[in-house]
């Protein structure tokens, strides 16, 4: 079969963007860059803002598939997903359990500690533990610099980098205004990576590395999608069997987590030892101009519309082919 057939087959697409998260300003750009891609492509595609419309109109109008470009809460968090496997409507990504554990970073941590793989050394704080917490005994454990962030945000909103002790619960605060879990984390001083994988089990395959190289390394939200400052380096320049092992363990990880159709991963290396450490999971990534998995496609020989195509054919359910 054609490609041009296969797209033909894949039906009426709704391209979820938008929705109710703090993400939502970069998802309408996610989405609009999918929506063209597929247009371009001959899929009968349309935007669906779930902040806007209910998503049991997505059963009534006939969608046949969906393509989840939404980021964040309400949309990369298993809850989407599980109402799509009520409708029987295949999507894109990972399926309810992978999408709920890799939004949540203190329950991604505890997945990938249990199957032996690198993680920093990391401390969960809820918000009534602020003013009784002692800065000294967590810096003692984490050391300085340390970083903090809430448990379930993406693109940087809320964390902060802290360098002093006086600086620790402001830092803690602005994390609780954003979620009830906060994670303070060990910061790894060396090389950021990323590094985003396609497909399922077996047959999951990491694709080029991509090192970041942020304005005084601070790869916060406005560098990551507002400015041209930030370098991204692909390929990325370390040594072959470096990125080698790199692509090995995102690999392992994203197969840990039961994860499918693609998911990009965030990893620090040591800049003194060279160990990796694995950070976080994203398994609705960015798809804007500025995003790294069409970056990373790209230098492997799959360009942006190309690897939209590809993701939309690889919409499923969890419960395909299950009884009613």
């Amino acid at each position: 079969m054609t490609n041009n057939a296969k797209r033909m087959n894949m039906g009426k697409v709704a391209v979820l963007m938008g929705g109710r998260s703090a993400e939502r300003e970069v998802s309408l750009m996610s989405g609009q860059g999918v929506l063209q891609a597929l247009l371009a492509s001959g899929v009968d595609a349309h935007a669906f803002d779930p902040a806007e419309r209910a998503l049991s109109e997505l059963q009534k109008e006939g969608f046949q598939r969906c393509f989840i470009a939404l980021h964040g809460r309400f949309g990369e968090d298993g809850t989407v997903q599980g109402a799509l496997e009520l409708m029987s409507i295949p999507y894109t990504g990972s399926g309810v359990m992978a999408s709920s554990i890799a939004m949540d970073k203190v329950m991604t941590k505890r997945v990938w500690q249990a199957e032996g793989l690198p993680v920093p050394r990391h401390v969960l704080v809820h918000p009534a533990q602020i003013d009784s917490l002692s800065a000294d005994e967590l810096i003692q454990t984490l050391g300085l610099p340390l970083i903090v962030k809430p448990a379930r945000e993406g693109s940087s909103i809320g964390v902060s980098k802290v360098q002093r002790a006086e600086d620790l619960h402001p830092a803690l605060r602005a994390a609780a205004a954003c979620d009830h879990d906060i994670l303070c984390e060990q910061c790894i001083v060396g090389d950021e990576v990323t590094c985003p994988v396609l497909g399922e089990g077996d047959g999951a395959r990491a694709l080029p590395v991509i090192l970041i190289v942020a304005p005084e390394g601070n790869y916060d939200y406005q560098n990551k999608y507002f400015t041209d400052d930030t370098q991204y380096l692909v390929p990325c320049g370390l040594p072959a069997q470096e990125e080698a092992a790199i692509q090995a363990l995102v690999r392992r990880a994203y197969q840990a987590l039961g994860c499918r159709g693609w998911g990009r991963i965030d990893v620090m290396i040591d800049g003194v030892t060279r160990q990796p450490y694995l950070l976080e999971i994203n398994t609705s990534p960015g798809m804007t101009g500025h995003s790294l998995v069409p970056m990373s496609a790209a230098a492997d020989g799959m360009p942006y519309e190309a690897l939209c195509c590809h993701l939309l054919a690889s919409a499923a359910l969890d419960y395909e082919g299950a009884a009613a």
